[in-house]
């Protein structure tokens, strides 16, 4: 009886122990992942206040100021923060440019929707409609345009005719496609910026600084949205016609002559992608004409009296052609002359400050079709008009900033932050690529005698 009672003891004595060294491996264990846990949430507390002070944005500039990406560096770090004798790899890494800047899409469509809320984004998706109807419109319009071009020269070769050169406006039209699109629209008293950056240097041009480890598990808190970016890019870019011009402020910012500090028409860079300022407004203002042009033309096919003086015309310079099918081509032809003229009237309406309507009527339309004789010469300069309930320059902007591809214009907003913290911060070391948003770590560390413990630990910008 007392050997069976002794072997009882020594069993639950035994067991006891067993729960103690349990509960102590558990301890230490518990000990080492907070000690890893508070280490990770320390390290991502120092993300970069500059760029969370400009551009809303999180991240953790991985290079430490040194402009030498090191995954060394966050482990330095860690160890500073209590994380020392472990063993970490990395697992899983997210920079702000991966994915085509998904990360950078996530974390601006998650500020709008805090900073505006979902009626704002709610509220834009009937205009968004209307965008992407003119969009549409664009190549149905160029079509037409082909056509009717390549029926009148059809009909002309058969007659063995051709038109009057003196007092058409068909010439004129076709001399002013020719010309610099800028120097047609560009008020005289406005000096274009001369400002360039290096293309192949930008995040866009160069090989980047590459994440990898998939993050699907982990529920991102805020769909790209193209309507997002459109407002996050309003409210963090400048233009070449800021809004304050129908003010009465400056517009155009920068002189012709700097560089060396970015450029100045950011949103055009946005739109455009081209290495200068004047290339970018040059190739934003091309695409508003089409705008203009296609929503001119939809409303000039609609004003009877329009048409009218059109034909009327048509029918002057067809005088030695009594060929009903010409006429009816060229006047076409006029009309469509008649929406490209009055489209160069809207542009430089727009580059002054004030604002054009989407869709015009009679009481908006501002060039007379004997206008277009003198369109462009060195007298002329109609600046057009200030129309009440019509859209800004930077509305239209927001415009092709929508139909501008989510992916392209993510990267070139991108571009522009890089640019904006090395040059105008001083911050020479900075790259966008080397912004880390999320991070899982393996760890490995020894407890006692011999026994190991691995764990993983996550963080991420949400």
């Amino acid at each position: 009886m007392t050997a069976f009672l002794a072997l009882v003891f020594i069993l639950l004595i035994a067991f006891a122990g067993s729960l103690m060294e349990s509960a102590s491996i558990q301890s230490a264990k518990n000990h080492r992942r907070a000690d890893m846990d508070r280490a990770m949430e320390s390290v991502f507390a120092e993300y970069q206040k500059d760029l969370l002070e400009e551009y809303e944005l999180f991240a953790l500039e991985g290079s430490y100021e040194s402009g030498s990406y090191r995954e060394e560096n966050v482990f330095d770090r860690l160890s500073y923060y209590g994380a020392a004798d472990m063993d970490h790899t990395m697992a899983r890494l997210q920079l702000l440019t991966d994915d085509g800047g998904a990360p950078f899409l996530s974390q601006v469509s998650q500020w709008v929707r805090y900073r505006y809320g979902l009626d704002r984004l709610e509220g834009l998706l009937g205009t968004a409609q209307a965008w992407e109807t003119q969009d549409e419109g664009i190549r149905d319009y160029q079509e037409q345009e082909q056509e009717g071009s390549r029926e009148l020269s059809s009909l002309l070769e058969e007659q063995e005719q051709s038109l009057p050169s003196e007092d058409n406006p068909l010439e004129t039209v076709e001399r002013l496609k020719s010309s610099p699109l800028l120097s047609l629209v560009m008020p005289g008293d406005r000096q274009v910026s001369g400002k360039s950056i290096p293309l192949a240097e930008q995040p866009s041009g160069r090989a980047l600084q590459q994440g990898y480890g998939s993050f699907d598990d982990v529920a991102e808190q805020g769909e790209a949205s193209r309507l997002a970016l459109g407002v996050y890019l309003m409210e963090h870019f400048s233009s070449a016609v800021p809004r304050e011009t129908a003010e009465g402020q400056p517009a155009l910012p920068g002189d012709a002559g700097e560089s060396g500090s970015g450029l100045d028409y950011q949103l055009e860079y946005v739109i455009g992608g081209q290495a200068s300022d004047a290339e970018n407004l040059e190739e934003t203002v091309r695409r508003l004409l089409l705008v203009r042009m296609v929503s001119n033309f939809a409303y000039i096919q609609t004003d009877t009296a329009k048409r009218a003086e059109a034909a009327a015309m048509a029918a002057t310079l067809c005088t030695l052609m009594a060929v009903p099918a010409i006429v009816e081509a060229v006047t076409q032809a006029l009309l469509f002359a008649w929406s490209f003229g009055e489209s160069i009237v809207d542009l430089r309406a727009l580059l002054k400050g004030s604002r054009v309507p989407l869709v015009k009527d009679s009481g908006s339309w501002q060039l007379q079709l004997s206008g277009l004789l003198t369109l462009g010469d060195g007298e002329e300069w109609n600046e057009g008009k200030d129309t009440e309930g019509g859209m800004h320059y930077e509305e239209y902007l927001q415009m092709l900033l929508f139909l501008t591809g989510t992916d392209e214009a993510a990267v070139r907003s991108l571009d522009l932050i890089e640019q904006h913290m090395r040059l105008e911060r001083g911050m020479e070391w900075f790259r966008i690529d080397h912004c880390i948003t999320k991070l899982e770590i393996d760890s490995r560390c020894s407890l006692r005698r011999g026994i190991t413990y691995s764990f993983s630990t996550y963080f991420g910008y949400r």
